[in-house]
């Protein structure tokens, strides 16, 4: 639990989510730079699934230098934007509000009155990049702030260099989330999907071209195999059927978080799920394919 960088475990005992075993004093006295960080452009995002609320940082209210913050009882439909920031090696290891320990390596935050904890996808305003965390602790406490992110959520949103940036925070359902992320084979399409791809068996195109630039060499990450810096997408089947690639892609706009796209080519018709940004973003769209019964996704340019 922060204040602006500042320990407040003193003046919030009743939340009893502060590093107590350390006399409520950080090793550090500034917040910084971890001095050899890992990669964490690949840092998956948090997954949402259901939990109980933690047994501190959720009273109905609390009172911070005077001001009085109103815990919400429910996530439910919250959304918000405001300024993100950031904390780092000062708060490492010491406990968060919920009384689990900050690892600034996953993908978590603070949030001064969603419920803890709650899962949340936090989309920077200002480059379109979006991450899902796990929010289980309290914070930012200045007036200007609406959350303070891990140091591996601030890095995949590019915003450790600035500090700071423009976002947007949209609480997760984990119910519907884990409803539409079920693996699920819709009636509609049961005639011609093939079981162990997800691809109509009649409509495949995985030719030699496709199939190298899914695999790529030895090693190598799909993201970035194609070069000039082109936006990339991860088509998921090609069909000769305008009516089934339509079906297809408001299926898997109910179960993917990103966008669907169809792209006709000659007779064929392309669904696609994108752009793919990185490498960590390109993980988590072939988790949700894979956990709608699609398991052999590959990587396209944006103009294929």
């Amino acid at each position: 639990m922060r204040v602006g960088g500042v320990l407040v475990c003193a003046l919030m005992l009743l939340m009893a989510g502060c590093a107590s075993d350390r006399g409520g004093r950080y090793a550090q006295q500034n917040d910084a730079y971890p001095d050899a960080p890992p990669d964490v452009s690949q840092v998956p995002d948090a997954v949402p699934k259901v939990e109980p609320l933690a047994e501190s940082g959720n009273r109905a209210t609390y009172e911070v230098w005077g001001e009085t913050y109103h815990v919400l009882s429910d996530a439910s439909g919250y959304e918000a934007e405001g300024k993100a920031s950031w904390y780092g090696t000062k708060f490492q290891g010491y406990d968060t509000a919920s009384g689990e320990p900050y690892d600034m390596y996953k993908m978590s935050a603070a949030h001064r009155t969603l419920p803890l904890p709650t899962y949340a996808r936090v989309t920077n305003l200002d480059n379109g990049r979006d991450v899902i965390v796990r929010i289980n602790d309290r914070g930012p406490f200045h007036g200007d702030r609406l959350i303070d992110l891990s140091y591996a959520a601030a890095a995949r949103l590019k915003i450790l260099k600035a500090g700071t940036g423009h976002v947007r925070v949209e609480a997760i359902d984990p119910r519907q989330w884990a409803e539409q992320h079920k693996r699920t084979m819709s009636s509609t399409a049961k005639g011609d999907m093939v079981a162990s791809s997800g691809v109509p068996a009649q409509d495949t195109i995985q030719n030699a071209d496709n199939k190298a630039s899914f695999a790529g060499a030895p090693g190598q990450d799909p993201v970035t195999e194609r070069q000039g810096g082109m936006q990339q997408y991860v088509q998921v089947a090609a069909l000769s059927s305008a009516a089934r690639a339509k079906a297809l892609e408001m299926r898997l706009q109910a179960q993917v978080s990103r966008p669907v796209r169809i792209r006709r080519k000659a007779s064929l018709y392309r669904v696609q799920v994108g752009p793919v940004r990185d490498t960590s973003q390109l993980d988590s769209i072939k988790a949700e394919l894979q956990a709608a019964g699609f398991d052999q996704p590959f990587v396209v340019s944006a103009t294929e």
